[in-house]
């Protein structure tokens, strides 16, 4: 047991909000994935977060702010951008948009663009957190870069260990990806990573939205773009409908083909939202050596699908 690992009670919170206004790093968990935490506003805090993670400093962070009230103090809110905020904040929607020139954000959070990427996390350790510590924080998912995501507090004690001050566990994730990031910085809305508020949501508010393909893996706008990303130790298959000798299956809905060495079940009922809650948890739980790869059965391409697919897309591409 990590002895940095505790319950999420207010004394907790109280500890982690000293922790991270002193410069440390403190974990702690929002409705899509457990967050690596550090003071936005300090560029030796960020630098922290990405050697912990091991992560590329091009690949920009995501700022967790309180309310609102607070995003404007950092960005440029156009009424469209207001309007998304004031429906989907607290939740799982990032928006990236101009930084303004008195933010006070690290460059190094924003990997020297003109933009940030902004969120109001809804989850209630979260927001206890934001209000105790008085500062905007930087907050990756708080694993090694290019991993599986934690969707529980022993997840990133097992990734990170000593490399984080404290975890505060607040149980299980609810949604289980990350946040949708909408570029809104352009004329034209820009869908640079597919999460928690679907598509079809956005579009029916926005009108038609631009989806990002992989960027070049030296030029990413949000994170979650690089084309290999959330990847578990063994090679992932897509679309199965039939085993090869050793596979472990990730299945979705009935009936699940038989013959695999494993098997577990995202959503028997084939419901996306329970499949997405499930996805992290369950593939870290078969990427295990005695497997010689984790097969995935399809995915409908709708909705949540949308985001699940896109993950799984980076877990199966080739590695570097």
């Amino acid at each position: 047991m990590n002895a940095n690992l505790v319950p999420a009670a207010p004394e907790a919170i109280a500890r982690a909000a000293q922790l991270l206004r002193a410069g440390k790093l403190v974990a702690f968990p929002t409705e899509t994935v457990y967050g690596l935490g550090g003071d936005a506003t300090s560029d030796a805090a960020v630098a922290g977060i990405f050697a912990a993670k091991g992560r590329p400093r091009f690949n920009p962070l995501i700022v967790h702010v309180p309310d609102l009230a607070a995003a404007e103090a950092i960005a440029e809110f156009t009424a469209r951008a207001r309007d998304l905020a004031q429906r989907f904040w607290p939740g799982p929607l990032t928006l990236v948009l101009r930084r303004r020139g008195t933010s006070g954000i690290s460059l190094l959070a924003c990997a020297g663009l003109d933009t940030v990427a902004i969120r109001v996390p809804a989850h209630p350790v979260a927001q206890a957190l934001l209000r105790e510590t008085g500062l905007p924080l930087a907050a990756p998912s708080a694993n090694r870069s290019g991993h599986v995501s934690p969707t529980a507090a022993e997840h990133v004690a097992a990734e990170l260990g000593d490399g984080v001050d404290l975890i505060l566990d607040g149980g299980a994730c609810p949604v289980g990806l990350e946040s949708t990031v909408l570029d809104l910085s352009g004329a034209t809305p820009r869908l640079l990573r597919p999460g928690g508020v679907t598509l079809e949501a956005l579009a029916g508010l926005l009108g038609p939205i631009t989806t990002a393909a992989s960027c070049p893996d030296d030029a990413p706008r949000a994170p979650g773009q690089l084309p290999s990303h959330y990847a578990p130790n063994l090679p992932l298959r897509m679309n199965a409908v039939a085993t090869l000798p050793g596979e472990a299956l990730l299945a979705f809905g009935e009936p699940e083909p038989p013959g695999f060495a494993e098997v577990l079940n995202l959503s028997k009922t084939g419901d996306l939202a329970e499949a997405a809650a499930n996805l992290f948890t369950m593939l870290r739980r078969l990427d295990r050596p005695q497997f010689t790869r984790i097969a995935v059965m399809a995915i409908p391409e709708h909705g949540l699908g949308h985001a699940i697919n896109d993950r799984l897309r980076r877990a199966a591409a080739p590695r570097g």
